[in-house]
């Protein structure tokens, strides 16, 4: 994730803004009245830095790195679970890697020092003395035994020394001994971990896979496990599994690929056709169903790239296929093909930051493309940049969801953002509408999650105390998508009922008549002092709440932006020493 430049002060926003440019995707967090400009604004000192830590956002605090101890301490996990904190100067002579020193604050606190021209205070052994650490290896690499990194680490520290076997570059700065009791050895091949060895495995390996539709995902992950052991090469060293295109949705592609823990990357039928002149087992039969002459060799292959070479042949089980290729060299950048895409649809709440989840947040930031009503969007302040805005108007619903889609099925990760929850009078049902009616069959390749949020009607009653204490019933008295016949019988149904009411999108300038309507109906059928809780733009500096009875209900005073909770024939109204409450007994105080 992309770093938040946290500052309290003038002087470290002015650093800020001048780190800024030059670190991809940060952002400046600044006090409120202490840092004006800064892309997010906050008034807790020390309940912000906790909760971008709890999120996993590597944070540069430019303060005193006492204040990021006391507020992070209680919190730390592990080293290898904390993310990265980095403590700069203001004036940025120092830059101190606190945490996660292995998960990139090393390499973060260099690249801030060289820009500020100051000192990258370094101090976990390994990097300091030779310029690595073998428990968390560079982008390429993976760690097969964890638990002889620190053995060989603190033999090659205390001048022992270890043994080197095979070729990483990366370790060229380290006093290697041939006849050393405790080894590295690098290698992509299997079953070479022992109680005296690290091993490191290379990302040289890569996995074509095929299958029919619906084939059990036991089946394919049976095979991908087979085809490497029969050729003794390591799960370790696999570095993604790559098929066509049209398997995007496949269930066992992404089973096989949890499986391995590795990425999984499509390509065109076109695309996998290019690989046609290097397939050991090309097939006529495969290319009238699918446009390739071959889908698991192809895509091996077109992931290893014009240096890789197929090192298993297509292999086959009842209705899977697979087959490995290796890279010329570890694979440390972008991977060739494109990833699934992803649609999260998500609730953010009534708008206030401390009332969005963090999973909200955190998929908010880690998106693409950010989806939404203008407005909503803009209740994320800083979160989300202005190349990755996709506003809409109100009325729009439809294109803001063919536009979450599409970029979905292109590969890409998307947020489509909606006020409360996603699933309550927002677009999470559009969104399965749409699919419903596939409209792209695309679309249906993209991986598709709804994240709750708090719906209005529970931050209303949060405010008002506790009105949904017993069974209660939600109504729209929009008549754009329902018809209006079907509101009051819905409205009838609730008031006989006794149900508590929440009322969504009470009143618009053009449509006045329908809440003095539903006035009258709750009027008929509860006595005159049932308490109403008028809630308005919740979450929100100039939010309002009050309770008043529902013979004084004011219906000018509503609109789009008020949430209205009618009582039932139970609830009632208190006054406390911290203003009128309102509550709906359920019956707990007569048992015993």
């Amino acid at each position: 994730m992309s770093p938040a430049l946290v500052v309290l002060g003038a002087d470290g926003l002015a650093l800020a803004r001048r780190l800024q440019p030059q670190v991809p995707g940060a952002r400046i967090h600044g006090l409120a009245g202490r840092a004006e400009g800064a892309d997010t604004v906050f008034t807790d000192t020390m309940a912000h830095l906790r909760a971008l830590f709890r999120d996993g956002v590597p944070i540069v605090g430019i303060c005193a790195s006492g204040i990021l101890v006391r507020a992070l301490g209680p919190l730390l996990e592990g080293k290898h679970k904390d993310s990265a904190v980095i403590a700069l100067a203001e004036d940025g002579s120092v830059a101190v890697p606190l945490i996660g020193g292995h998960h990139g604050a090393n390499d973060l606190a260099r690249r801030i020092a060289a820009l500020t021209g100051g000192v990258p205070a370094i101090t976990t052994a390994g990097d300091l003395r030779f310029g690595f650490a073998l428990d968390e290896p560079p982008p390429g690499w993976r760690v097969a035994n964890p638990a002889m990194a620190k053995p060989v680490m603190a033999a090659l520290l205390a001048g022992t020394g270890a043994r080197l076997e095979g070729k990483a570059p990366w370790l060229a700065g380290a006093p290697w001994r041939d006849d050393a009791a405790l080894g590295v050895c690098v290698t992509d091949r299997a079953g070479c971990e022992t109680d005296r060895t690290l091993v490191l495995h290379p990302l040289v390996l890569t996995i074509g896979v095929g299958c029919e539709r619906g084939t059990d995902p036991a089946e394919l992950a049976t095979l991908v496990a087979a085809s490497l052991a029969e050729a003794g090469l390591a799960a370790g060293a696999v570095a993604a599994i790559g098929s066509l295109d049209l398997k995007m949705d496949e269930p066992a592609m992404h089973h096989a690929a949890a499986t391995l823990k590795a990425p999984l990357r499509f390509f065109t039928a076109a695309e996998l056709e290019a690989e046609a002149p290097r397939l050991r087992n090309p097939s006529e039969i495969v290319f009238r169903e699918t446009g390739c002459h071959g889908v698991a060799e192809g895509a091996a292959l077109a992931l290893a790239g014009t240096g890789g070479k197929l090192v298993v042949a297509k292999r086959k089980s009842k209705r899977a296929t697979c087959a490995i290729a290796r890279a010329a060299a570890p694979m440390q950048g972008e991977l060739a093909g494109r990833p699934r895409g992803a649609l999260a649809i998500i609730g953010i709440g009534p708008g206030s930051d401390a009332w969005r989840s963090p999973e909200a947040t955190a998929l908010v930031a880690a998106a693409d493309i950010v989806v939404g009503y203008g407005l909503y969007i803009d209740l994320l302040g800083g979160l989300v940049p202005a190349e990755k805005r996709r506003a809409y108007g109100l009325g729009e619903e439809t294109d803001r969801v063919r536009e979450a889609l599409s970029q979905a099925a292109a590969g890409r990760r998307v947020a489509l953002v909606c006020s409360g929850d996603a699933g309550i009078y927002a677009l999470a049902t559009l969104v399965y509408e749409m699919l419903d009616a596939a409209d792209d069959p695309a679309w249906r390749r993209a991986a598709i999650t709804v994240t709750p949020g708090i719906s209005a009607m529970q931050a209303a009653a949060a405010r008002a105390g506790a009105p949904l204490g017993h069974d209660f019933c939600v109504i729209s008295l929009s008549d754009l998508l329902t018809p209006r016949d079907a509101i009051f019988t819905r409205l009838e149904a609730a008031a006989t009922g006794d149900f508590v009411t929440a009322l969504y999108n009470p009143q618009s300038n053009s449509r006045r008549e329908l809440l003095v309507r539903a006035r009258d109906i709750f009027a008929a059928a509860r006595p005159p002092s049932t308490p109403v809780t008028v809630a308005r733009n919740l979450g929100r500096p100039d939010e309002t709440v009050a309770i008043v009875p529902l013979c004084e209900l004011d219906t000018n005073a509503v609109d789009m932006l008020t949430i209205l909770i009618i009582g039932n024939s139970e609830s009632r109204k208190l006054d406390t020493g911290d203003g009128v409450r309102m509550f709906t007994p359920r019956g707990y105080k007569g048992k015993r």
